[in-house]
């Protein structure tokens, strides 16, 4: 392990950190059973050191010193991933992107900017803004989050009903890959040359590269802005009015449909009965004066009776508030959030299947659902579990347990086992149930290709391998 040190030393001097509060600060994200693990006073290892790039060329540096030196290296951008894509060994090196951060250039007329890859999303969005442009992806962890790791997690964002998830607002982007080599894909708006590169990074979760700098095709800020709220007595009922207006055609950037107990939980005394639907109409302000009342008129045939549109202004202003788990740990709850998806067919089955499953665990607090991500053919669902063992040893099993139930639930409905949060670890051995054993040893197939060792995030995303006969 001095060999590695001392040749990645010598490359990149400084910027490799082997202080225990720079190797403390890497050793995970923020998974909710790592923290429990803290608590509990079982973190995982310090890395053997953090490096913290500062160009294309010091990733391309790290990675070639150690592939020749069979060093795992641990991609790090803004840590606020929440299923365990981080997770660092004591012979580990980690690589933050926080120092390559900042735009690199913009183009207003073709409406294309480009950032280093550990720009936080909020600094992106508020440097594009003062241009009067947006990206138009509002993940809840946009002031936590980097674009190097929207594209690293495929994320998605509030506002994606309308403008798309990372995959649809990703020019074109830079990677380095396991062997040091960098590729760069072509700033063009659409391509037949062959499958899309972007592609095999986007969702990879930093074990086929790590990029350095992504490109986004962007959109003038909105002329005009309204929102609405309409209650419906069931979840279902709010479900068919979303699937009713998306098929005619409409596209409010911002569906949340939150099922009564959620409704209850953050809305109070301005929803105090009945599945609250939040809609956000924006763009140019004829289309929104349109919009808004053909979407009404569709959630009434389905049921809908008008709520207050002030509860949509206020979700706008608490909406980027990243909740804290550490208070519930010590109180002995355990809790997450878990998000699938489903074709309208399956969606309302889902839901029931699912928050009954865990409703039968002793000591539920609660199993509540509601959907934030909706399209022609289906939709998403969030959901919240919270359960207080009677015995704190209990905490991890129970926990994995709400996991298991959901992800069984979703399968058997024929759902997808992740949304928009990844397969880090919590989710990676159900992921030969949602790719099939053929899919899975694709990915395998490309992963060999690319980091024949392995050492690039090892132990995310991909399952085990099985034992050879």
């Amino acid at each position: 392990m001095s060999d590695v040190l001392e040749r990645l030393r010598a490359e990149l001097g400084v910027r490799v950190r082997t202080d225990a509060e720079s190797r403390d600060a890497h050793r995970r994200d923020r998974w909710v059973l790592e923290e429990l693990h803290d608590l509990e006073g079982r973190p995982p290892a310090r890395p053997l050191a953090v490096v913290f790039a500062e160009s294309t060329e010091d990733v391309a540096s790290v990675l070639r010193i150690c592939r020749q030196t069979r060093t795992p290296v641990v991609p790090f951008g803004g840590g606020s991933g929440v299923c365990g894509g981080i997770h660092v060994q004591k012979d580990s090196v980690v690589v933050s992107t926080r120092a390559m951060q900042g735009l690199v250039e913009i183009d207003r007329r073709d409406l294309v900017a480009s950032f280093r890859a550990g720009t936080l999303g909020i600094d992106a969005e508020q440097r594009l803004q003062r241009e009067g442009l947006t990206i138009g992806l509002w993940p809840q962890s946009i002031e936590l989050s980097t674009v190097g790791g929207w594209v690293a997690t495929r994320a998605s964002g509030q506002f994606s009903t309308a403008y798309g998830s990372i995959e649809d607002l990703v020019f074109a982007l830079e990677a380095v890959l396991p062997d040091g080599r960098v590729i760069r894909t072509r700033q063009t708006p659409r391509a037949s040359a062959g499958p899309d590169l972007r592609q095999i990074f986007i969702g990879s979760e930093g074990t086929l590269g790590i990029v350095t700098e992504v490109s986004f095709s962007l959109r003038p800020l909105p002329e005009a802005r309204r929102g609405q709220t309409q209650i419906f007595e069931d979840f279902a009922s709010g479900l068919e009015a979303i699937r009713s207006f998306m098929a005619a055609g409409w596209r409010p950037p911002v569906v949340r449909l939150y099922d009564e107990a959620e409704t209850r939980r953050n809305f109070g005394d301005a929803c105090p009965e009945g599945n609250a639907l939040l809609l956000l109409h924006e763009g140019p302000a004829v289309a929104v004066e349109v919009e808004l009342p053909a979407v009404a008129a569709l959630c009434e045939a389905a049921g809908a009776r008008p709520g207050a549109a002030a509860v949509v202004d206020d979700w706008l202003d608490h909406r980027n508030q990243v909740p804290g788990f550490r208070g519930f740990l010590e109180k002995g709850i355990v809790l997450d959030t878990i998000e699938v998806a489903a074709t309208w067919g399956r969606v309302a089955d889902l839901y029931e299947r699912v928050t009954r499953s865990i409703s039968e665990l002793p000591g539920v607090l609660a199993a509540t659902a509601h959907s934030s991500h909706s399209y022609r053919s289906g939709t998403n669902l969030y959901f919240t579990f919270a359960v207080r063992p009677t015995d704190r040893a209990e905490m991890e099993g129970v926990y994995l347990e709400c996991w298991r139930r959901t992800l069984r639930e979703t399968l058997a409905c024929g759902g997808g086992i992740a949304h928009h949060h990844g397969i880090g670890r919590v989710r990676r051995e159900a992921l030969t149930s949602e790719l099939g054993a053929s899919g899975v040893a694709l990915l395998r197939t490309l992963k060999r290709a690319l980091d024949p060792d392995g050492l690039l995030n090892p132990g995310v995303l991909l399952p085990d391998a099985p034992e050879p006969p």
